[in-house]
């Protein structure tokens, strides 16, 4: 096996199975279905929902939870706005009620979101919102006796597809091997940030556009980029969106010490071909082949 085949079995391995990514569009389908005929009076089972977050922007993993928006009405919001008390919890509550008509897998509210777990492992995040003028979401945070937030995935999902095409279709799949990294060592990293730090990585990288061939140059440079970044900074703006993207916690040791662990590897490659895998390996985890 080549050093090209080895990084193309590992982004394959990261993938969901074809019956999950159908699993997942039918409780899509069933939980926007219930929504409309509560909320809109209407049977669609396409209207008014979103794939966003990781799965939105492709850029998910086997592990990844499944995020989902749907718009509600505006009269909804008037209804909750004017609400005495936690306007933003009650409204959660009456998306759970609906949900609750569909599915009786268990299910909470969780902040901003409906958290829906199945027993098959997949975990839906459900975040009803309201659309505004310029197509970004206002929706409800219940934390702090309740407030409303904004949140533009649009832009985001569109930004990251097109210079995915424009860069040899690399850009995901940057993305997909570091949420790898992040399950791996523990890394404090959000998803929206994993795909801005790749985004911003790749914008400036020499191998943006090259094969399978190039990534482990690819892994060796990213490490490099974002351990340097200077440990103070706190947040950075979203592809596309440009909205804040705040850290969780810092990532420069972890990352240097992958750095280290990538030059081994790219060092052991030619002449120790199982030492080599054995080290991206320890990077990225067990979906790296053996």
């Amino acid at each position: 096996m080549s050093v090209a085949t080895w990084f193309e079995t590992f982004v394959k391995n990261l993938r969901m199975s074809s019956d999950t990514v159908d699993n997942i569009a039918y409780r899509y389908k069933r939980i926007t279905r219930q929504l409309n005929k509560d909320f809109w009076e209407s049977d669609s089972d396409v209207y008014h929902s979103l794939y966003v977050g990781s799965y939105g922007r492709d850029t998910d993993i086997v592990t990844s939870d499944i995020d989902m928006l749907f718009q509600l009405p505006y009269k909804i919001y008037e209804r909750y706005n004017n609400y005495q008390g936690n306007g933003q919890s009650a409204l959660l509550q009456a998306v759970k009620s609906s949900v609750e008509k569909t599915y009786k897998s268990y299910m909470r509210a969780d902040g901003q979101v409906l958290v829906i777990s199945f027993t098959d492992g997949i975990v839906f995040e459900l975040l009803p919102a309201f659309i505004n003028t310029n197509n970004s979401y206002t929706y409800p945070d219940t934390n702090n006796g309740g407030n409303w937030k904004n949140t533009n995935p649009r832009p985001e999902i569109k930004e990251i597809s097109d210079k995915n095409i424009l860069w040899n279709n690399n850009l995901k799949k940057l993305c997909r091997m570091i949420r790898a990294w992040k399950y791996k060592w523990d890394v404090p990293l959000g998803g929206l940030l994993i795909d801005t730090l790749c985004y911003n990585f790749l914008s400036q990288s020499e191998y943006k556009a090259k094969s399978y061939l190039y990534y482990d140059y690819i892994t060796r440079d990213f490490f490099k980029y974002i351990s340097e970044i200077d440990p103070n900074k706190e947040y950075w703006l979203s592809p596309g969106a440009r909205q804040y993207v705040w850290k969780k916690g810092n990532f420069q040791y972890k990352a240097k010490q992958c750095y280290n662990l990538a030059l081994e590897a790219i060092s052991k490659e030619t002449d120790y071909p199982f030492t080599a895998k054995t080290k991206w390996r320890d990077i990225y985890g067990t979906k790296f082949p053996s």
